[in-house]
């Protein structure tokens, strides 16, 4: 039996640019496209120099990855399914990546138990199952006092009483947003 042929998606920038992540099928699982991460690192900054990062629901590590790649200190990447988690590490092998923790769990119980504060989080759930609604509620502990989420979903976000919209733009059927805590809330 052949061995099944793996899914690419390619860093854009940094120490890694055009190395290629593998990844399988699996549900819901969509990689960000290049133009949308490109847009997204021109908000960050480019150069994530000294920030922790978060890549929550982290399907191919993609957004982990680059923001590596740009010099950040280090990235949790938090994967619920098991063959996914799986070509994560492989990546992580592959591309040496010391600073990237890679976890195998549910989102929800890792923001419940892990008290780290992180300076950018990659938030992108899979659609249509309510994970936003649930996540954005947990996340504020976990954000350093000058931290961003991007935030990826199927639906335009709008400000709250938590969250302020900062950038956001649209490719396709795919909404992107960068937001932060608002200033009274943190």
């Amino acid at each position: 039996m052949a061995e099944k042929k793996l899914n690419t998606v390619r860093i854009n920038a940094g120490e890694w640019r055009s190395r290629l992540l593998k990844f399988p099928d699996a549900q819901g699982l969509r990689p960000t496209p290049e133009r949308v991460r490109q847009t997204v690192f021109n908000w960050l900054g480019q150069d994530l120099t000294g920030q922790v990062c978060l890549d929550l629901f982290a399907g191919t590590g993609v957004m982990g990855f680059e923001a590596l790649s740009r010099n950040a200190k280090s990235v949790v990447m938090v994967e619920k399914t098991a063959a996914v988690y799986k070509a994560i590490l492989d990546n992580k092998t592959m591309l040496k990546a010391a600073a990237a923790q890679v976890l195998n769990m549910d989102a929800l119980v890792f923001l419940d138990k892990n008290q780290q504060l992180f300076d950018v989080v990659f938030l992108d759930p899979p659609y249509h199952q309510g994970w936003l609604d649930k996540v954005l509620v947990a996340l504020p502990k976990h954000l350093s006092a000058q931290g961003v989420v991007y935030v990826e979903a199927e639906y335009a976000l709008a400000d709250n009483d938590t969250w302020q919209i900062f950038k956001q733009s649209k490719a396709g059927n795919v909404f992107y947003h960068l937001i932060k805590l608002r200033n009274d809330t943190h």
